[in-house]
């Protein structure tokens, strides 16, 4: 798990340091120092004019250039004359070309990453319009805002859903005033979705307890020495019902299964078009022992290159304009901060325990956006606050004075590390 988002953030940040660091040296700026982690340092050499270093806290990075006011600038030099090789002596669009450069190529980082795993492993889904063959499963927080198990969801906004997982998406629970067309016993009828809703299925108790779709299905691979073994249960067996209920949807066989926990059991089993009836004991755990095969149709789409590109390009500004709209609504109240903000314990636990590429790359494709994104907020201290009051600079003819963009400087990097105290914080306390 630390292992996952160590690497992710050392290539990120890496990558986006060097952004900076390579326009600096393009326009002759001498780049003193350029480090991936914060001191203390672990490992380092010097290449030229410039010290290349590990630091042993892995949050950061940062690229030290000559004659830049910034929270490492050397006070003594900054009160002699410009010299050629120093930031400050450059015009001003150059000192704006490298202060964007680290966003730059985290945009063309994370565009890469989701091109290549489009144009990699396609994409697969459940399309609406199987889901709608049986319906939807509406779970506790799904029936608080007004579903029902069966309900056939056929738009959002009277638009219509081409796949499933469009429903509980950031671009429909971020959005305002938004509602689920939905068909119910033959009627039509619109379900609201509240503004909170995201918060509340941000936190971790409530996963899954939202919605699914309905799955018909037959019995998989069965686990050796399991009750199902023991029952008789053969890979490709239908179950029908449970001490003579029927049931059709996986979802009824669990709920009627849970009925009789510790004690005898009976299925009702259509095999090779005969009907069987096996009994057992369904042990304390609930846990039967076997796989289930889905009986949804799966649909898989390839892409070709440029096909990639387009839908790749797509899905990183997507990150972008979600991160956009969950600001929003944090600004405006609408959602808590302490329940939807994540720090780097939170985003570790995402990566999860085990190591998948896929979802790997997938991540850091995401941070890579975020990334970008938060870095061009203007905030002095970031790269969005250098921005600031350099695109000012290109307008007024005027540069801010040294003295004020001191202050900004330090002003910045305490309200940075307020904002990391808190979010780091508030992973602790998510975790009890």
């Amino acid at each position: 798990m630390a292992a996952q988002i160590i690497l992710s953030l050392s290539i990120l940040v890496g990558l986006h340091e060097g952004g900076h660091m390579l326009a600096a040296k393009y326009f002759g700026m001498r780049v003193e120092k350029y480090s991936i982690g914060f001191p203390p340092k672990v490992f380092g050499f010097t290449y030229g004019e410039t010290e290349y270093s590990l630091g042993a806290i892995p949050l950061g990075g940062y690229v030290k250039i000559s004659g830049m006011i910034d929270e490492s600038m050397d006070k003594e030099a900054m009160k002699l004359p410009p010299k050629d090789y120093e930031f400050r002596s450059k015009p001003a669009w150059q000192r704006l070309i490298v202060m964007m450069g680290g966003i730059i190529v985290n945009v063309i980082t994370g565009i890469i990453i989701f091109v290549a795993l489009v144009y990699s492993y396609g994409d697969s889904f459940v399309t609406m319009d199987e889901v709608n063959k049986y319906g939807i499963i509406a779970n506790e927080i799904g029936q608080g805002i007004g579903l029902k198990t069966g309900d056939k969801i056929v738009g959002v906004n009277d638009k219509p859903v081409a796949r499933f997982d469009d429903l509980t998406g950031p671009s429909t629970l971020l959005g305002s005033n938004v509602y689920f067309n939905v068909e119910r016993a033959g009627e039509s009828l619109t379900v609201d979705i509240p503004e909170d809703l995201i918060e509340k299925l941000s936190d971790k108790k409530n996963a899954g307890l939202f919605i699914n779709y309905r799955m018909p299905f037959d019995v998989g691979q069965v686990s050796l020495g399991s009750e199902a073994e023991k029952m008789g249960l053969l890979e490709g067996d239908k179950i029908t019902a449970v001490n003579g209920k029927k049931v059709e949807f996986y979802d009824e066989f669990e709920t009627e299964k849970l009925r009789y926990i510790n004690e005898s059991i009976e299925f009702e089993v259509l095999r090779d078009g005969k009907t069987e009836l096996l009994t057992g004991i369904l042990p304390e755990d609930g846990v039967v022992g076997f796989m289930r095969n889905p009986l949804l149709e799966l649909t898989f789409e390839e892409y070709g290159f440029g096909e990639s590109v387009v839908k790749g390009t797509d899905k990183a500004f997507m990150a972008v304009w979600v991160n956009i709209q969950g600001l929003g609504k944090m600004i405006s109240g609408k959602i808590d901060p302490t329940k939807s903000m994540m720090g780097p314990i939170g985003i570790a636990r995402v990566f999860g325990g085990t190591w998948d590429w896929y979802r790997f790359w997938s991540l850091t494709g995401l941070l890579s956006m975020i990334l970008a994104f938060m870095n061009f907020l203007p905030i002095p201290a970031l790269d969005g606050g250098h921005v600031m009051f350099l695109s000012y600079e290109i307008v007024s003819g005027r540069a801010p004075a040294d003295k004020f963009m001191e202050i900004a400087q330090k002003a910045g990097m305490i309200f940075l590390l307020a904002l990391m105290a808190f979010v780091i914080g508030n992973d602790i306390f998510k975790l009890f």
